[in-house]
């Protein structure tokens, strides 16, 4: 049984203008969002072994915070900027074996139809959310579609 948090970025800045979508940071909301959620997780019991971010900016510092949290460096994958669920589950299906809960950072609508795909369960995924899913595998290679289970959606409004 393995662990996979799919978790959307915190609120990006959309104030600065001419900035490319990749390069927007994250604002105020996001700044304290991220923070909170991570020690969210922390304080659940939820012990995050391998983070991977998309390479946008409000994703790799979302990462960060998450991964200051479980005292972990975060890894970067390009190929989760703008990702549909395919890509997002191959990411996840690429794991090493002996990772046990991973949690990935990206955007929607790719999170939200991971989600689903892994799981049948369609969700609303707002900003800093995060889904955990279990999946009933023994290598994350095996990860297919329906193979997992939504135990639980978090988001920074709970």
């Amino acid at each position: 049984m393995k662990t996979l948090l799919l978790a959307r970025h915190a609120k990006s800045d959309w104030d600065v203008a001419g900035l490319r979508d990749h390069d927007r940071p994250l604002n105020a909301r996001g700044l304290r969002d991220a923070p909170a959620m991570a020690r969210r997780l922390i304080d659940e019991g939820i012990a995050v072994q391998r983070i991977v971010s998309s390479t946008a900016v409000r994703a790799r510092r979302t990462a960060d915070e998450y991964a200051a949290a479980f005292g972990i460096a975060p890894d970067e994958d390009p190929d989760l900027y703008a990702a549909s669920a395919r890509t997002i589950l191959r990411v996840a299906a690429a794991l090493p074996d002996e990772i046990e809960v991973a949690m990935l950072v990206g955007h929607n609508p790719g999170m939200a139809d991971a989600v689903a795909e892994l799981t049948g369960s369609f969700v609303e995924f707002p900003t800093c959310a995060v889904a955990e899913c279990s999946v009933d595998v023994g290598s994350w290679s095996e990860l297919i579609e329906g193979s997992g289970r939504l135990r639980r959606l978090r988001t920074p409004r709970d």
